[in-house]
């Protein structure tokens, strides 16, 4: 699985939302991508998902459709849930975008499964920071064919930085592409040098899983091939 980016902008009714940016990440490694306050860090997340066009440059994903292989985590008036809804009411939405049963009990086991019973009447603008990043997350990664994790703008719910740093290393160990966007959290206080909104030369993303190494040639079939050409 691997999504890039090349010199890809966005354009709004108004002019510029975002300059043109470059940035390639396989599966397996981690980026944080760093923008100004606004949307165009948000609109990057949005063309890496297929859901908005970029006015220049091109999105090539890896695997399948970008619409289902990129999963935008939390993105500001597009996927961020209703606070004024129940967690376990936003769970049920989120199973069932993923054509997951959504049933009353599908939704306690899911919860259990994740720690989460104990909020599940809870408004969800009033779930921690932490626990709403993690299970919008793994919400996200549990729907089928998803490969490339996008979590846009965790920074905005809390400064705690390793809170959410920890929720996409974990995804990024499991195999899947994670691209974290930040804007509030100063670069000095990233954990890792972030790729820049605007910018076409950027670092490499940090690596989480091991590379697969190619399969072993059938030495067994390569000798039976061998006998029964000596025959």
């Amino acid at each position: 699985m691997r999504v890039q980016a090349d010199r890809v902008s966005v354009t709004g009714p108004h002019g510029t939302l975002l300059s043109p940016t470059s940035l390639t990440v396989s599966g397996g490694e981690l980026a944080i991508v760093h923008g100004e306050p606004g949307v165009g860090v948000t609109a990057f997340g949005l063309t890496l998902a297929g859901r908005l066009k970029p006015a220049t440059g091109t999105v090539t994903v890896e695997g399948g459709d970008p619409r289902q292989v990129v999963a935008v985590v939390d993105s500001p008036g597009v996927s961020e849930p209703d606070g004024a809804l129940s967690l376990q009411v936003v769970v049920g939405e989120e199973l069932e975008l993923a054509k997951r049963p959504a049933n009353k009990a599908a939704v306690a086991s899911w919860l259990a499964e994740h720690d989460a019973a104990a909020f599940a009447t809870t408004r969800f603008e009033n779930i921690e920071a932490a626990t709403r990043t993690r299970l919008l997350t793994a919400l996200a990664a549990g729907r089928k064919g998803v490969g490339v994790l996008v979590l846009d703008t965790p920074d905005r719910h809390t400064s705690d930085v390793d809170s959410w740093a920890r929720i996409a290393r974990e995804h990024a160990e499991r195999g899947l592409a994670v691209i974290v966007l930040t804007a509030t959290t100063p670069v000095s206080a990233l954990p890792q040098q972030p790729a820049l909104c605007g910018g076409l030369e950027q670092p490499d993303p940090v690596r989480c899983a091991p590379i697969e190494a190619p399969a072993e040639p059938d030495d067994t079939e390569e000798t039976e091939k061998t006998s029964g050409d000596q025959e």
